[in-house]
């Protein structure tokens, strides 16, 4: 069963963005807006970003420069799925994730996530910018998806996005030499003259593709904007640069199926988490060629064992 209309297919390819309400349960998004809570009253305790490091050795929390102790200014929380079960069962298993599926699958990727995070008050800008810069692939099939985790409107800090500006070039995030992580002055005039707000509810979804491109303003409201922001890429994308925020998690096939034949028996159906040559991550292996593949809930591997990846598709039943 499908979570997307073919309309809303088409006006994600056509506009670059598509917004969609309910992409997780109530249950779940009270579970993330509880740890939110609490990593906001941790945060009072610090003057310095915090908590446990990322596998590249960065704190985990960040706070903005207005951060004190009686008006916390958390900004960021890096990789929140590595801590958190509430994070990593949203990553994996909402239904936002089917909706990325959908788009860019049937078989998709992990690649990082955070916790965009504006409070009452922050002064927290991003400036016009496209997330392909950061996180190039052999292709563009890339889609973040930028859940709100409070109702957004204009007051807030919302995202403010440029409808079809992912069929055009990519832009340069640099001045001469250095390195803005904006693009050039007249390029973001012309950018804020195009924008749009996207507004929702607390557990809508921003599906965004990875070339367009988008900003936010501070947030001048006595109410939170928190957007969790989760990138996925198709499983043939394969990365031509560093992760920025690296996790244990990326590379892993979120969507995808495998099953597992002990003779004529299938013994087990599941997804593929990761798939190996020699110690790097890949998408794919030439036939003939030695490999590493992790199931996920199954170790029970035996000789003989033949493993199959496969996917499901959908035909009109012709007459």
């Amino acid at each position: 069963m499908t979570v997307l209309t073919q309309e809303q297919r088409d006006a994600f390819w056509r506009d670059g963005y598509l917004m969609v309400e309910d992409a997780v349960t109530p249950a779940q998004l009270g579970a993330l807006k509880a740890e939110i809570a609490g990593w906001v009253e941790q945060s009072r305790a610090h003057t310095a970003p915090f908590g446990s490091p990322t596998i590249d050795g960065r704190p985990r929390f960040d706070m903005g420069a207005e951060h004190s102790a009686e008006k916390p200014a958390l900004r960021r929380i890096n990789n929140p799925s590595d801590i958190s079960d509430a994070y990593r069962e949203v990553m994996l298993d909402a239904r936002m994730v089917d909706m990325v599926a959908e788009l860019i699958g049937p078989d998709v990727k992990f690649h990082h996530c955070k916790i965009n995070l504006k409070l009452p008050g922050a002064r927290t800008e991003v400036n016009y910018h496209q997330d392909f810069a950061y996180t190039p692939h052999t292709n563009d099939d890339i889609v973040t998806a930028l859940l709100f985790l409070d109702d957004v409107d204009e007051s807030n800090g919302c995202l403010t996005v440029v409808p079809g500006s992912h069929k055009g070039p990519v832009l340069s995030l640099f001045e001469g030499e250095r390195f803005t992580g904006a693009v050039a002055p007249d390029e973001e005039k012309k950018a804020l003259a195009q924008s749009i707000p996207c507004l929702g509810n607390a557990g809508s979804v921003c599906l965004m593709h990875t070339r367009l491109l988008h900003g936010s303003a501070a947030n001048g409201a006595d109410k939170s904007r928190g957007l969790y922001i989760c990138v996925y890429t198709a499983a043939d994308a394969v990365p031509i640069a560093r992760n920025p925020m690296p996790s244990p998690n990326e590379g892993r096939i979120v969507r995808g199926k495998v099953r597992v034949r002990r003779r004529k028996d299938v013994i087990y159906e599941g997804v593929t988490q990761s798939l190996r040559r020699f110690q790097d991550e890949v998408n794919e292996v030439r036939a003939g060629m030695e490999c590493g593949i992790r199931i996920e809930g199954f170790t029970e591997i035996a000789v003989g064992d033949i493993v199959e990846c496969y996917t499901i598709e959908k035909v009109a039943q012709k007459l």
